[in-house]
């Protein structure tokens, strides 16, 4: 835009807002807000809960998709059942981070991978931490497709969330 176009209206700038030229109001709103999580990750959420692993088969095309989806991102159609797959699975990916989910820096570096699980399709995993693994083994390329197994927290101490899960091992 060309600099000497004239405008409509009064120009402003920050140090009117200061010296009180402009009124103004500041508020911090208490909203509350409410979040579903739709009937798949509720179920999901819920099997977690109970030591188990839960997904959803379209059978059209025979794919098992883990977190469950109502809904087939090949077929574009609605998924038929629920099924159950193994508490097993096979790296697919993996990274050392050094910073954690605050964003803060952390004191032990976390291995984080993707878990393809066994029963699901291929493709079809779940971010998670890896425990009982040397970061050293991650930058050697030594834990990918490396079998591991989930470590669940005591039945007991289970509240219906991914860290139900507190990581996965490797197996042999």
């Amino acid at each position: 835009m060309d600099k000497n176009v004239k405008l409509p209206g009064t120009p402003y700038s920050s140090d009117d807002f200061k010296k009180g030229k402009i009124p103004y109001v500041e508020d911090v709103p208490k909203a509350r807000y409410t979040w579903s999580a739709g009937i798949a990750m509720s179920r999901f959420l819920e099997e977690l809960k109970n030591g188990r692993i839960i997904a959803r088969k379209c059978h059209e095309c025979g794919r098992v998709y883990v977190p469950p989806r109502m809904f087939c991102s090949y077929c574009f159609r609605p998924t038929d059942e629920w099924v159950y797959v193994k508490d097993t699975g096979r790296v697919n990916t993996a990274v050392v981070s050094y910073i954690g989910a605050d964003r803060g820096k952390l004191g032990e570096p976390l291995v984080v991978a993707v878990i393809e699980l066994d029963g699901a399709s291929e493709g079809m995993g779940i971010l998670h931490k890896l425990g009982n693994v040397d970061p050293e083994d991650v930058k050697n390329r030594k834990v990918f497709n490396m079998r591991v197994k989930a470590v669940w927290k005591k039945p007991e101490e289970r509240e219906g969330a991914i860290t139900d899960i507190l990581y996965f091992e490797p197996i042999e």
